[in-house]
Parts: structure tokens; C-alpha cells; sequence
């Protein structure tokens, strides 16, 4: 049996029933996926299914993943998906993180009637202080707590990084520190951690509008959502980024925690409006002229 590559974007089992309704239940061979079939392909799931642009970008980037696997196997001859006109479309997707003022305001909620949510907001707060990646901050062991910081090995980039462990932080472990090893909250799905974040956010009273727009099958479309709509268990390390970012701590210093190998792509990575932007120019101008009265 041949098993999956890693690293999949869209489930095996989802992209398998995609391609069968897109080939009329016709078996597709290696040797179907050419330069026409991928125009056909992304023109069905563009106009047919109605999907996002970044979506479309992860069915050709999980089939380009097949394909390089069955190519290292021996399996396929057709180099077709290694043109660059076979190439993986996207657009930046329009995030959020949440400012620390917004954190203090989840951080404060009284959930203490219900644990299911104190302790998705306990670990999303724990990603927050961290940068780490869902995947890592919901996996911390009790070795990788010493001396007051989290030392890890991260599993996407497999880099060690360590993290000064945080007062809020501090506090969740001394919550729980009776309760489990690690003395962190125990973790929940990717999926249903998203959904409670959602119900978290609206109790917090994160009700500010977001408008997004973006490309959804072939037209331009516009939604406004609440910013509590919008928080997923990513949002945290986006959220660590930013604010440190703000608190002019050094960019190289963020980088080597969330492993950005850039420094554009780290500025992509953040949300940091004109305003935020201009705000800071304006404090380091000022700065200038406190520091130039000094030394005159």
C-alpha cells in the first residue's frame, strides 16, 4: 500500500473525493496530471465549487506533494507539475492578532463555572506568551520546563528555541500545577479549540468589525465580521509577534522564536496598521529630540 506524504493541505481523503467528482469518477493516472489538467482543475474548483483563492492553492499544493513522492518512488515520469506555470496560487489572507489590552480582557474573564472554556483560554494564553505554534504549545512536556523558561524543539522547523516563561504564564502553571505534569492546561483538538475560542472572544466583548475581502470563486467579495469570529489557536502566535513588535523588542529576537527565516516575510507575517506604523515613528522621532536636549 502506498501511504501518504507528509505535510498534506488538504486531507487525502478530501482531495480524493474532489478529484473523482472533477473526473467524472474516471480513473486519473500520473501521467493525466499535465499543464491542461491543471487549468481544468483550478477553473472547476474556481467556478464550479466557489472556493477561495488560498483554497485552490492547497488542493495544487497537496497534489504537488503527491506528485514529488511518487516521483521520488519511482512512480511517475510526467514532469509536468514541476513547471512554473503548475504553481501554487495565494493571496494574503487578512488575519488578526489581539492587542494586550484585549488579552488582559480574556485573561480576566471569570470561567471558573465552566472548564472546558477556562482551560482553551488558559492554553490559547499560553500561545500568546509563547509564539509558539498549536502543535507545540499544546504538546509541552515537563522536561521542556527548566529554570523558569520552555525549551523547544520545534515540530515544523525541528530548531530549539527558549522561551522566558511569563507572569501570566506563570500564574496558569501554578493553577494547574496539582492537575497534570506539565502543569499547563490539557489540550483539545485544533478544531474545537477554534470553536471555543469563538465563544470566548464574544464573552470578552472582542466586537470590533473586520472587513475582509477577497477572492471567493471568480468574483471579489467583501464580509465584515466580528473580530471573536475570527480567532483561531494561530491567532496567538500572530498576537506574540505583533505586540513584541509594538514594544520595539528587536526583530531578529522575535524571529528566532517564531523561526521566520526573513525579515520581509516576518513584516508580512505581523499586523501592524499605517496608524500603529506612523505611531511608532513618531515615538522614535520623539525620542531623537529628548535624547539631542540631553546631550545639549
Amino acid at each position: 500500500m502506498i501511504l501518504p506524504p507528509p505535510d498534506l493541505q488538504i486531507p487525502i481523503t478530501t482531495i480524493g473525493r474532489r478529484l473523482i467528482d472533477f473526473s467524472g469518477k474516471r480513473k486519473l493516472e500520473f501521467d493525466d496530471i499535465t499543464l491542461d489538467f491543471y487549468n481544468e482543475f483550478k477553473e472547476y474548483l474556481i467556478d464550479t465549487k466557489n472556493f477561495s483563492m488560498n483554497t485552490v492553492g492547497k488542493y495544487i499544493k497537496t497534489i504537488k506533494v503527491f506528485m514529488n513522492e511518487a516521483t521520488e518512488r519511482g512512480l511517475n515520469k510526467k514532469m509536468d507539475f514541476k513547471s512554473k506555470k503548475f504553481k501554487v496560487d495565494n493571496e494574503e489572507s487578512e488575519t488578526i492578532y489581539l492587542t494586550e489590552s484585549e488579552l488582559k480582557k480574556m485573561y480576566d474573564l471569570d470561567l471558573s463555572e465552566n472548564t472546558r472554556l477556562e482551560r482553551v483560554r488558559d492554553l490559547f494564553i499560553v500561545g500568546c506568551y509563547t509564539g509558539l505554534r498549536f502543535s507545540d504549545f499544546s504538546q509541552i512536556a515537563p522536561e521542556n520546563i527548566k529554570n523558569g523558561d520552555f525549551h523547544i524543539r520545534t515540530q515544523k522547523t525541528d530548531e530549539p528555541v527558549i522561551i522566558p516563561i511569563h507572569d501570566m504564564v506563570s500564574e496558569i502553571m501554578e493553577k494547574y500545577k496539582d492537575l497534570n505534569d506539565n502543569s499547563l492546561p490539557p489540550s483539545l483538538s485544533n478544531q474545537k479549540m477554534n470553536e471555543y475560542l469563538k465563544e470566548i472572544g464574544k464573552m470578552a466583548g472582542l466586537l470590533e468589525r473586520i472587513k475582509i475581502t477577497r477572492n471567493k470563486g471568480a468574483q471579489r467579495v467583501t464580509e465584515i465580521y466580528y473580530k471573536y469570529e475570527l480567532l483561531t489557536t494561530h491567532t496567538a502566535r500572530r498576537s506574540f509577534a505583533t505586540n513584541l513588535y509594538l514594544r520595539e523588542y528587536p526583530t531578529i529576537g522575535i524571529m528566532q522564536i517564531t523561526g521566520h527565516r526573513t525579515e520581509r516575510a516576518f513584516m508580512k507575517y505581523i499586523k501592524v496598521t499605517q496608524q500603529q506604523n506612523a505611531a511608532k515613528l513618531r515615538a522614535f522621532w520623539n525620542g531623537k529630540k529628548q535624547n539631542l536636549k540631553k546631550v545639549g
